[in-house]
């Protein structure tokens, strides 16, 4: 795996795909000249399906002819069993949920017999997911407390051990890498990355990202 991390204000690594299931191949050096607006989500992932999708798809029908470019790339950082490339295919080929996706769009009343009523109108891949090797190194470990802890060096030294404990029984829980979640540092699903149509990376958004549609009209205006 590349050691290139994404930097806002810098140009944003390509994507790492294992499959696209949906659309041909593409990465942002295919797209430049465009804005490109990535929607991370996984499977099984009940508020990806409830709000970032269905917002990513109001996007692309909104601002496609006006030079936007909507990808959604299904990764992996947790219930391995069912964030899966086989998932990700009964999604794009048949509507198909699963899950606490599924329980919570049938409690929504968001389901059709059993099945998303609309289809992803833009390209699906799977994030590259590569089996863990040996030990966590410390070195990762204090990599995912800063991204996440800017201040994780002014702590008492018996909570930045707790820390480096928990952080470490985490990752070594985790049986498998999902190598873009990782490139781009995202912290959970949904997440949203919107890369300019020069390539650069300008806003990377874990969750509720309410100024979506500003942002992507101020690059649109660039």
């Amino acid at each position: 795996m590349t050691n290139k991390f994404a930097m806002i204000g810098k140009k944003a690594p390509l994507l790492a795909v294992s499959e696209w299931v949906q659309g041909s191949p593409i990465n942002f050096d295919d797209l430049l000249g465009r804005v490109v607006l990535v929607d991370i989500f996984q499977v099984n992932c009940p508020g990806c399906f409830l709000y970032a999708l269905p917002k990513a798809i109001e996007l692309h029908r909104k601002y496609a002819d006006a030079g936007l470019s909507v990808l959604g790339i299904a990764t992996a950082f947790e219930d391995f069993d069912k964030n899966t490339l086989e998932n990700l295919r009964g999604l794009a080929e048949r509507n198909e949920v699963i899950g606490e996706t599924f329980k919570a769009l049938s409690r929504h009343g968001a389901l059709d017999q059993g099945r998303l009523p609309y289809r992803i109108p833009f390209p699906l891949g799977m994030d590259r997911l590569t089996e863990r090797q040996g030990e966590t190194s410390e070195t990762e470990i204090l990599d995912f407390i800063h991204d996440r802890l800017p201040d994780f060096d002014r702590q008492p030294n018996r909570y930045r051990q707790q820390v480096v404990d928990q952080v470490r029984s985490y990752l070594e829980s985790q049986h498998y890498r999902a190598e873009t979640f990782e490139r781009f540092r995202l912290k959970g699903t949904p997440s949203q990355i919107l890369v300019d149509r020069q390539g650069i990376l300008r806003a990377s958004e874990f969750g509720a990202f309410p100024d979506l549609e500003n942002r992507l009209l101020e690059l649109l205006r660039e």
